[in-house]
């Protein structure tokens, strides 16, 4: 245990293109359900959006160590037991994601490329005016906003387990070590 006067020792573990293209996201995604009925703006902002998750998905592979889907995309055993610890009270901080918030960004991820794309096609001449791209569309862009909530209630959860501002680690880039 830390003496009170002992200094938090600060990490780095989101790097400046994660962090950019969080906020980024978080403003982005928040634009297009806010310009629905400007069709203009809301498909050059789904585009805008294609091109960051398709950014992401290469910084994945080639990015900083927090940032690189082998950091954190875990199988369905570990999410499970990380999923059973903390129903135990027993789970351990990660500096990184934990197994549950790695699964929380594929989930993301997924569901906004299925509306980018479902997007896109809708205004392709194949599917054009398809009631089922359509329902695929306005599904999964539904289905953004209920991870959404759960990923903002995960943080909550884990800034208030672990005693850390995730939020604002998301903003400087550091954690407690």
């Amino acid at each position: 245990m830390r003496a009170a006067t002992d200094p938090v020792r600060m990490v780095p573990v989101w790097d400046r293109f994660v962090r950019v293209f969080h906020w980024s996201l978080v403003g982005l995604i928040a634009a297009a359900w806010l310009t629905e009925d400007l069709k203009r703006v809301h498909h050059w902002i789904g585009y805008t959006v294609l091109a960051l998750v398709a950014a992401r998905l290469v910084w994945g592979v080639i990015g900083s160590p927090h940032a690189r889907f082998a950091d954190f995309v875990a199988g369905p055993a570990r999410i499970s037991a990380y999923l059973r610890d903390l129903l135990h009270g027993t789970e351990r901080r990660y500096l990184g994601h934990n197994p549950a918030g790695g699964a929380m960004i594929v989930a993301l991820l997924t569901a906004i490329l299925v509306t980018c794309v479902s997007g896109w096609l809708m205004l392709t001449d194949r599917f054009w005016g398809s009631e089922t791209m359509e329902n695929i569309h306005e599904v999964a862009a539904t289905v953004i906003l209920v991870l959404v909530a759960g990923h903002v209630a995960g943080v909550v959860w884990e800034s208030l387990r672990h005693r850390e501002n995730l939020v604002r680690a998301m903003i400087t880039g550091r954690k407690r070590a």
